[in-house]
């Protein structure tokens, strides 16, 4: 267990017997949860962690070859939990944290009594009959900027992703977190997250989900959101007023109150 804790920087807070645990995203680590958490540390056992890679877990413990497909984070989410004595979570994941919490929940259907997806997406290109958002040449040419340059890579990425021009502070921060992943990582993540079609697995969740989506996500667009809803049985899609693909890091406030609403029922 201790190896888990700290190979995952895991950390615990709040008071409560309900356990909630919040995934990251790709090139964010479990900081972004900060302001959403605080609304939850009343009444929950609030569980944060860094996939194996990102912030400040255990790099030693980074392998290609456990981390070429989601399966590889999945097994951190899996081991993360299996790491306290509770039998079910309540699971909050950004982005492609959305499909390795879906991947979790499908493997152990039991551990996960509720879901909860911030701008999921199952595939982010662009198919016949399906709009992901991304033709395969745009994300060639960011993978291949995350080569040459990667530093101009977040500093091109940040903007799009956080969305709210008028508050260019949000883009800044972002571009900084980005900064902070080490290159040969991010780039393997990236790839594997903007590569990855997990389409024919939303119908194999059984979970009830939450599904959030902003106004406008260049990342995940409302499409998407639309389609995630549609294949997912036990599934409600909230559009929140919040812009962007990070609404839990520029609306924690209105994110955590649909999260809250949604749990309390």
């Amino acid at each position: 267990m201790d190896n888990i804790i700290q190979r995952n920087n895991v950390k615990v807070t709040g008071q409560g017997t309900a356990a909630i645990i919040f995934g990251h995203g790709f090139g964010c680590d479990q900081l972004v949860w900060n302001e959403v958490i605080q609304e939850f540390k009343e009444g929950y056992k609030v569980i944060t962690f860094d996939y194996v890679g990102s912030g400040k877990s255990d790099k030693r413990a980074y392998s290609k070859e456990r981390y070429n497909t989601l399966h590889g984070y999945k097994q951190d989410l899996l081991e993360v939990c299996d790491a306290f004595e509770e039998t079910s979570f309540i699971f909050v994941g950004h982005s492609v944290s959305s499909m390795i919490g879906m991947l979790a929940s499908i493997d152990r259907p039991e551990l996960f009594s509720k879901m909860v997806m911030i701008g999921p997406s199952p595939h982010y290109l662009n198919e016949p009959g399906y709009r992901g958002g991304f033709d395969r040449s745009d994300i060639s040419e960011l993978l291949d900027m995350m080569e040459v340059n990667y530093k101009e890579w977040a500093k091109y990425l940040a903007p799009v992703a956080m969305g709210n021009e008028d508050r260019p502070q949000l883009a800044e921060n972002f571009e900084q977190l980005l900064c902070s992943n080490d290159p040969v990582i991010a780039r393997q993540f990236a790839e594997v997250t903007f590569m990855s079609d997990m389409r024919q697995e939303l119908s194999e969740l059984k979970a009830p989900t939450l599904i959030l989506q902003t106004q406008y996500d260049a990342i995940a667009p409302m499409e998407v959101g639309k389609y995630v809803h549609d294949h997912i049985a036990e599934s409600r899609l909230v559009v929140m007023d919040a812009m962007g693909h990070n609404p839990h890091i520029s609306n924690a406030g209105e994110t955590a109150a649909v999260i809250k609403e949604y749990l309390t029922e």
